[in-house]
C-alpha cells in the first residue's frame, strides 16, 4: 500500500518545486547556509502540500479518471487503493504540512494554505472555466515563488513574478492544446473545459504568451532596476538559453505533438535538460563570480 500511496502523490512533479529556490538564486543568498536550509524546507512543504492537492484531486476525479487513458493506470483508479485511505493521506499531510509551514513564520503558513485552498477551488470548480484555469496554475506557480522569498526573508521582484506568470501560462496553454489534440473529440469527457477552446484559439494565446515571456525576461536583464541591484549587465547572456529554451518547448509541442506533461519534457528532453543547466551556470556566474 505504501508503494501504492508513493506512486499515487507523484513525487515526479515536485520538480515544480524547485521554483521556491528563485527568489534565494536572484537574492544573491544561494551559499548562505541559513537561507539555503529555509528555501530547502520551503520546498520539502510544497511537495508536501502539492501531494496532498494531488490526492485529493484524484478522489473527487475518481469516476472520470477510471476512462482516462493514462490516469486509469494510477493506484486509486485502478483499484490498487480505496478513497478512504487516500483521502486520510491527503489529511495527513495537510497537518504535518501546515505546522512544518508555521515553524517558518506565519506568512510562509497564509501562503501554503492560500495554495492549498487554491487548488482545492480549481478542483471543484476553476479547472472547468475556460483560461481561468490556466490563470490558476500560473497562480500556483507564483505562489510557489513567493513562498520561496518568504522563507527566507528576500525581497521579491516585480520582474520575477511577472516572469513566472508568463511563463507559466505559456505552460499551461500548451498542455490544453496537446490534450485538445490527444482527446479528439472525446476530450470534453475526460476534461469538461475541453470543449470551450480549439486549436485556433489555443495557438492565439500561446503566441501571445510567447512573446510577452521573451520581452519581459530581456527587458529585465537590461532594466536599470536589475543593473543596478546587480552592478552587472550580464545578465543578457543568459537570454539566448530562454530563448532556446522557449524554442525548443514549441518545437516539442507542434513537431512531437508533446506537452501534456511539462515536467516529464522538461525532465526527459535532454536538450531542453542540459539548456535549463547552462543557465543556471551563467546566472550564477554572472550572480555570485566577482
Amino acid at each position: 500500500m505504501i508503494a501504492h500511496l508513493w506512486t499515487e502523490m507523484r513525487p515526479a512533479q515536485w520538480a515544480k518545486n524547485l521554483a521556491v529556490f528563485a527568489p534565494l538564486l536572484f537574492a544573491q543568498q544561494l551559499f548562505i547556509p541559513d537561507a539555503f536550509v529555509r528555501a530547502l524546507f520551503a520546498f520539502v512543504l510544497f511537495c508536501g502540500v502539492s501531494s496532498a492537492v494531488y490526492l485529493l484531486n484524484d478522489v473527487l476525479d475518481y469516476e472520470q479518471d477510471r476512462t482516462h487513458p493514462g490516469k486509469r493506470h494510477r493506484p486509486l483508479a485502478a483499484g490498487h487503493l480505496s478513497r478512504g485511505t487516500v483521502l486520510g493521506a491527503s489529511g495527513t499531510l495537510l497537518v504535518f504540512v501546515f505546522a512544518g509551514a508555521l515553524l517558518l513564520g506565519g506568512g510562509v503558513l497564509v501562503i501554503v494554505v492560500g495554495y492549498w485552498l487554491l487548488n482545492l477551488i480549481y478542483s471543484l470548480w476553476l479547472k472547468h472555466q475556460v483560461i481561468l484555469d490556466v490563470f490558476a496554475i500560473a497562480a500556483g506557480f507564483v505562489l510557489r515563488v513567493v513562498g520561496g522569498a518568504v522563507a527566507v526573508a528576500v525581497e521579491i521582484s516585480h520582474w520575477l513574478l511577472m516572469c513566472t506568470t508568463l511563463l507559466a501560462l505559456f505552460l499551461g496553454f500548451c498542455k490544453r492544446r496537446h490534450e485538445l489534440l490527444s482527446f479528439g473529440m472525446d476530450g470534453d469527457h475526460h476534461r469538461q473545459v475541453l470543449a470551450e477552446y480549439n486549436l485556433r484559439f489555443l495557438d492565439m494565446m500561446i503566441g501571445i504568451v510567447t512573446a510577452a515571456t521573451v520581452m519581459s525576461y530581456a527587458l529585465y536583464t537590461v532594466s536599470e532596476e536589475t543593473v543596478r541591484k546587480f552592478q552587472t549587465e550580464g545578465l543578457l547572456a543568459t537570454l539566448p538559453f530562454v530563448l532556446y529554451g522557449i524554442f525548443r518547448y514549441l518545437y516539442l509541442v507542434y513537431h512531437k505533438e508533446l506537452g501534456g506533461d511539462p515536467t516529464q519534457q522538461m525532465l526527459t528532453d535532454i536538450p531542453l535538460l542540459l539548456n535549463l543547466g547552462l543557465w543556471v551556470l551563467t546566472v550564477g556566474i554572472v550572480l555570485y563570480w566577482r
